[in-house]
């Protein structure tokens, strides 16, 4: 729900702040008093295209702030965390024009394109009446509003499942195809290349190993001399090894520890050092008993490693990933060599999911035909009350053949004519702008209930009727914007008709006032005596009699009791 709007510099208007309430919201004022002005502003900021023009005279910018109550709007919020934006109870649209061209938008303080704030623009207001943009045109707006009078998410969201189900199904198949068609040389090519792989049988981190060995090898007689020196250095020296020095000088100190016993700590790790001497000498015994020193094995091991480097050059890749490259060609030569069957299952999968989406969308478009057949009744009754009589609704439902969409196959098209004996024609070339808006107030009236949008704006929808008629008028939009199913509704209304005034919950009037030379607009929210002298000079013109205060408190009495 429109909560505020904050206007400057924008056409005539310096500054204005507006507060709007739930309900039925009039806006009147005499002719080219700038409620036009109003409407512009609040369509700027929710992405029409900017126009220089539209900056007050002697102004650098113009900006325009909108804010929405989004608590009861689920699917808002949802759509706001889906683009990464900030979430609150409030959703903020600003806009902002420069004179050198510039236009900048925001949502929740947010840069954004004018394409997204236009779509989340269509999820807060509906703006009905003689103007360029209007949802009900569009004809993905209309099977919207169809399904959403039917409630049909349900239906629609098992359509869509098999939908990209079957999409999934049919691109696996056709890269399968397009892989059967070029099988034969990619086959030949895979099996020479996997039987030199099989050849070489290189185990996991055989490479690494490899080259570990043949350092040993290489190095070898190094090792063995170094290994020899030090063997012969710790024990096996007569004149001078480490073990025997060590346990001299271990034999000496415990002489003397009765003597002084301060050199006992000394003794203890002598003698642990001469502990792990002894342990490294047996090692390296060891280590020196399994040194080889064959060279064929060294031979061998060099040959194995320039194996491995000619078939890792042969596929241009390191020798350490030989071992998947060869898990990988063998996989393809797998999935080629059963790409038949792979192509028999997934055509049967593609033929039972054609067969469950098809019954699917059937089953749709039958629950589309039945609240079609419900909305053309209502529709075309509600439209007899608003000075159409002899009009008729029409919601056509069209199969689709040549293509599958993840809303079913129906082409849905509203058609409307606003006169007897004529046929209809799509709402979208309706040609009396007012018809047109009466025509979506007789919509509105009807799916008000189901529809995601509890924010709509009718501009001059009275236009060509009068008397009764308008009344009447007013007395759909008071109901449109009276809360329903727990939800607060809103309607504005720009009109020039008293009978559809008198019926608003909240009323403003647009004035234009000149001050130095200078025009400029502003709003005022009407109290209950200004809005009964507000309704008698919309009855009686510029002099406002006593007859038609009458008028005016007759007319808003009667409005009370709907």
């Amino acid at each position: 729900m429109l909560k505020h709007l904050y206007i400057r510099n924008f056409a005539i208007i310096d500054e204005l702040e507006l507060d709007f309430n739930s309900g039925m919201t009039a806006l009147t004022g005499e002719t080219g008093a700038g409620k036009s002005i109003l409407l512009g502003a609040l369509n700027l900021v929710l992405g029409d295209r900017a126009d220089n023009d539209s900056i007050k005279q002697g102004c650098d910018y113009a900006e325009i702030v909108a804010e929405f109550d989004i608590q009861q709007l689920d699917h808002v919020a949802a759509w706001l965390v889906s683009q990464e934006l900030n979430v609150d109870e409030e959703c903020i649209l600003r806009r902002r024009i420069s004179r050198d061209g510039r236009s900048r938008a925001y949502v929740n303080s947010t840069p954004v394109n004018l394409q997204n704030i236009r779509e989340l623009a269509e999820m807060l207001i509906d703006i009905h009446g003689q103007h360029e943009h209007q949802s009900m045109m569009k004809s993905s707006v209309q099977r919207q509003l169809l399904d959403d009078y039917a409630k049909h998410s349900p239906l629609l969201e098992a359509v869509s499942n098999l939908y990209v189900e079957l999409k999934l199904v049919e691109d696996q198949l056709q890269h399968l195809q397009q892989t059967s068609n070029e099988q034969n040389d990619r086959l030949d090519l895979l099996r020479f290349q996997t039987q030199e792989l099989d050849a070489l049988a290189l185990e996991e981190n055989e490479y690494l190993r490899l080259n570990s060995q043949h350092k040993r090898l290489a190095n070898a007689e190094k090792i063995n001399s170094t290994v020899e020196q030090a063997i012969y250095s710790l024990s096996e020296d007569e004149n001078n090894n480490i073990q025997s020095s060590i346990s001299r000088i271990i034999s000496s100190l415990t002489s003397i520890n009765e003597i002084d016993e301060s050199l006992s700590p000394v003794a203890e790790m002598l003698t642990e050092a001469l502990v792990q001497i002894d342990e490294s000498v047996s090692l390296l015994q060891n280590y020196h008993d399994n040194i080889d020193l064959d060279v064929s094995q060294l031979v061998n091991t060099e040959q194995r490693i320039q194996n491995i480097l000619d078939l890792a050059r042969k596929h241009r890749v390191e020798p350490e990933t030989l071992t998947s490259l060869h898990e990988q060609l063998q996989k393809e030569l797998d999935d080629i060599d059963h790409v038949d069957e792979r192509l028999d299952e997934l055509g049967k999968q593609q033929k039972d999911l054609e067969l469950k989406y098809i019954h699917a969308c059937e089953k749709l478009t039958s629950s589309r035909k039945n609240a079609a057949r419900k909305l053309n009744k209502n529709i075309t009754q509600s439209m007899q009350t608003l000075g159409m009589n002899g009009g008729k609704f029409e919601i056509t439902i069209t199969p689709v053949t040549s293509k599958r969409f993840a809303y079913g196959l129906d082409q849905i098209e509203f058609t409307v004519t606003a006169n007897a004996g004529q046929s209809c024609k799509p709402i979208a070339r309706v040609a009396s702008g007012g018809e047109l808006a009466r025509i979506s107030l007789a919509i509105q009236m009807i799916i008000a209930n189901s529809s995601k949008i509890s924010s709509l704006i009718f501009d001059e929808v009275d236009s060509g009727v009068g008397g009764g008629i308008a009344e009447i008028v007013g007395q759909h939009l008071r109901t449109l914007g009276s809360s329903k199913t727990g939800r607060e509704n809103q309607v504005i209304c720009i009109t020039h008709l008293p009978q559809v005034a008198s019926q608003a919950h909240n009323h403003l009037r647009v004035e234009k006032q000149t001050q130095d030379k200078r025009t400029s607009s502003r709003v005022i929210s009407l109290d209950e005596e200004q809005r009964r002298q507000e309704i008698a000079r919309m009855l009686s013109g510029v002099e406002i009699t006593e007859q038609s205060l009458a008028h005016a408190d007759e007319m808003i009495e009667r409005a009370q009791t709907i």
